[in-house]
């Protein structure tokens, strides 16, 4: 053998080869392949193979095997304990048999079945953390030698190397499925329940805005699930690999809301101790989702309009322009063309959020989606509490049914989870509910009305009634009785109706 062939199988050489892709593993099978090819050159055998315990059966399968008969060895199984291989697999203990037809622990069945003659063998334990998941051994020398402790001790550092290997892909693996695991179980959680008419509609409208990189206004009042629509068009969309980022801007004062969307550099203010970054740039080719945007000050509406049209900002206390790509989609419950008409929220910036409007339902629109949602919050809360048998009684279903939800899902939500606690544990009877129907029949009927008195007292009620489930919001109640905005002003005013809040 040359000079130049030996250096070829140089174990630090090998090992370093192998060793910088380790970490990175993309295909375990080739790379453990390459190691104990690169095994069995550097130590001048005729063959090697890799055996990885099988704990379920208690033996070791071939996972890569060398040589003349590589393909036909992997055919078989060891037991643990049974042969030189199974032996190193129970003990944990590496071998080296200098002449395996004289050595009565070796298995010779194998050998005699694809016909080949074992000479002299070394097998080394593969572990991980101190736990034996296979072995690696080599069969015979090359020049008709035998095995030594130079060979075993070069053989353990390349099982080493294919443990770390097995490891990291394992690792990676096991990072694969949680991530997997924790996107179910978000997908799960963010999931929109319901196959009402008006929700699908939204929904409808909402998968074809994914397709774009639009802004968008969400408008529904609170607890409809505004945020999970705003979910449904990232996850939806071409940017559903990148962040969403979501920001509440009634949770933050004016100074801190402007910090939390555009960032700060070190010592912007007192308290700021180093560079922060803001909720544009971590949403850098992702979505940033805006709620509650109605309560933004007019200050910050101006910055956010800027950044808006240019793609541009400044940190707080920064001097250099920072572009971003960013899809911003808002909302918010209150009507912001009234907030214009007020003066408390800037027109221009309006009409830039306002590309695409988007409505959540009230559950009052659709209480056809109640006892589906009602069933997927219970499933929720009696896992949690280990209630698996508990119900909803008929009389209960009926009883949310028959409710507005002026509080919409989140009140439901909160409904069942106090059903599920306060509750019997069997079945969720109707006074587990807090909740009083809202159904009300027209009490105004009596004899000696004329028709037209009868009609009026009707549509003052009627109003009312309406006023009352949308806490005063003329626009909305004009729009659940279909009738003009303007209109409904004049009806209030001939009819002496106080706003309600």
């Amino acid at each position: 053998m040359t000079t130049d062939s030996v250096d070829k199988y140089r174990p630090i050489d090998q090992l370093k080869a192998i060793s910088s892709w380790v970490s990175s593993v993309q295909d375990l099978d080739k790379l453990l392949q390459l190691i104990i090819e690169s095994a069995t050159n550097v130590v001048q055998a005729e063959a090697a193979s890799l055996l990885l315990v099988d704990a379920k059966t208690d033996t070791l399968y071939f996972k890569v095997a060398t040589g003349a008969k590589g393909d036909e060895v992997k055919e078989f199984r060891v037991k643990i304990g049974q042969g030189i291989a199974g032996l190193v697999a129970k003990t944990g203990n590496a071998m080296l048999i200098e002449d395996a037809q004289k050595d009565d622990r070796w298995m010779r069945e194998i050998s005699d079945s694809i016909d080949y003659e074992t000479r002299s063998m070394l097998c080394v334990p593969l572990k991980i953390n101190e736990r034996t998941i296979g072995v690696v051994q080599v069969i015979n020398k090359r020049d008709q030698s035998q095995f030594k402790r130079t060979d075993m001790e070069v053989l353990e550092e390349f099982s080493s190397l294919a443990a770390l290997a097995i490891g990291s892909a394992r690792s990676l693996e096991q990072v694969r499925q949680e991530n997997q695991d924790l996107k179910k179980e978000l997908g799960e959680k963010h999931q929109i329940i319901g196959t009402s008419p008006i929700l699908n509609k939204a929904l409808q409208d909402a998968q074809k805005l994914s397709r774009s990189k639009t802004t968008a206004l969400i408008q529904g009042e609170s607890g409809t699930g505004k945020e999970l629509l705003a979910r449904l068009i990232h996850r939806e969309s071409p940017r559903k690999d990148k962040p969403l980022v979501v920001l509440n801007c009634a949770a933050l004062p004016e100074t801190l809301l402007e910090s939390e969307l555009f960032g700060y550099e070190k010592g912007a203010f007192t308290g700021a101790a180093g560079r922060k970054i803001g909720k544009f740039e971590a949403a850098h080719e992702g979505t940033l989702f805006l709620d509650e945007i109605g309560e933004m000050a007019p200050g910050i509406q101006a910055k956010l309009l800027r950044v808006l049209q240019e793609g541009v900002f400044y940190r707080v206390g920064g001097t250099t322009p920072i572009t971003v790509d960013v899809r911003v989609l808002s909302a918010t419950n209150k009507n912001l063309k009234d907030e214009v008409e007020k003066g408390t929220f800037r027109e221009d910036l309006y009409y830039r959020l306002n590309v695409v409007t988007l409505n959540m339902p009230p559950l009052r629109e659709r209480l056809e989606d109640v006892p589906l949602l009602a069933e997927h919050f219970l499933d929720l809360f009696k896992k949690e509490a280990g209630l698996s048998a508990l119900r909803i009684s008929s009389a209960a279903m009926e009883k949310m049914t028959q409710y507005d939800w002026p509080g919409n899902i989140r009140e439901l939500r909160n409904a069942i989870e106090r059903a599920v606690v306060m509750g019997d544990g069997k079945t969720i009877l109707p006074e587990d509910l807090p909740i009083t129907p809202s159904v009300q029949k027209f009490s105004g009927m009596q004899v000696g009305l004329t028709l037209d008195e009868a009609l009026n007292a009707f549509k003052k009620e009627f109003i009312l009634l309406n006023l009352k489930h949308t806490r005063g919001n003329r626009s909305k109640a004009a729009k659940v009785m279909d009738i003009q905005r303007t209109y409904l002003s004049r009806l209030i005013t001939r009819y002496e109706i106080r706003d309600l809040a």
